[in-house]
Order: structure tokens, then sequence, then C-alpha cells
């Protein structure tokens, strides 16, 4: 796809994630789990795994109820822890770079 090393690292992770996604919705992310089990549970991937696994776990109660709500309590926590320290540090670097440099 003529991708060089500084791009191609946004659509590798976003392969990794749908790949874990579609494996976890046929059901064989769990049996890879069990045979590598923690070097399944890499950042990427387990997330994916996780994420989709209470999408899955909860359909029957409906897409916006079931699927959105339950998928979401992972992923909210994460999203937010993210988001905060990204802003932290990149108040720090401000800081940093603005008055000690």
């Amino acid at each position: 796809f003529d991708f060089n090393e500084k791009n191609a690292g946004n659509p590798t992770v976003a392969t990794l994630i749908l790949i874990s996604a579609l494996l976890t919705g046929f059901g064989i992310y769990d049996r890879i789990g069990q045979f590598a089990g923690a070097g399944s549970a890499v950042p990427v991937t387990g997330f994916a795994n996780s994420m989709t696994s209470a999408a899955l776990e909860h359909r029957s109660e409906g897409i916006v109820l079931g699927i959105a709500t339950n998928m979401f309590k992972l992923a909210g926590n994460v999203i937010v822890f993210g988001t905060v320290s990204a802003y932290v540090v990149g108040i720090i670097r401000y800081l940093f770079k603005t008055y000690l440099l």
C-alpha cells in the first residue's frame, strides 16, 4: 500500500483491532488466549477483545441499551484516562518548552 515506516503505524493498529474483533466474534480469540496466555492480552488486541466481548454478551438487550452501553463501560474509562493524561502531559510540555527553554 506504499506506506513508509512513519505512516504504517495507524493502518497496522486498525488492522489488528479489526482482526481481533472478528476473531472474538467468531469465538476464536478465546482459544488463542487459552493457548497464548498473557501474550494475547497486548493492549490493542486485548482492548478490542474486551469491547467486542462486552458488546456480544449484551446484544439481546438491544443496540443502544445493550451493545453501546455495556461496550463503552470499559472503553469510557480508558478513553477518559487517555484524554486527561494527554492533556496533562501537553500542558507540562508546553510550560516546559515555553518557560524553561
